[in-house]
């Protein structure tokens, strides 16, 4: 599903985009999205075995030394983040809180 909706884009993608915005139940949540345009003063792009992930400048402050794996259980499957910077999350996984 993920590559036929790459497919249909009407606009080029360039890669992943991910960051983090704040809200969520413990202050910031994790964002992803296509990247669809890459701005150089605001971004970093790293590529990972051919993979273009893209990174805005704050995001990255609280990204740095985090792994975004996927995992599959008997109850659910998905993505899950490791982030040493967080220093509390939420039952749901996708928010953290910073100190």
């Amino acid at each position: 599903m993920g590559k036929q909706k790459v497919a249909d884009a009407d606009t080029p993608v360039e890669g992943l985009r991910l960051g983090i915005k704040g809200g969520g139940c413990s202050g910031y949540y994790y964002v992803y999205d296509f990247a669809t345009k890459i701005r150089p003063k605001k971004d970093l792009v790293f590529d990972f075995d051919g993979l273009t992930v893209v990174v805005d400048n704050r995001s990255l402050e609280f990204l740095k030394g985090a792994v975004l794996d996927w995992e599959q259980g008997l109850m659910s499957y998905g993505f899950k983040w490791k982030n040493p910077n967080a220093v509390g999350d939420c039952g749901c996984g996708q928010s953290f809180e910073v100190a």
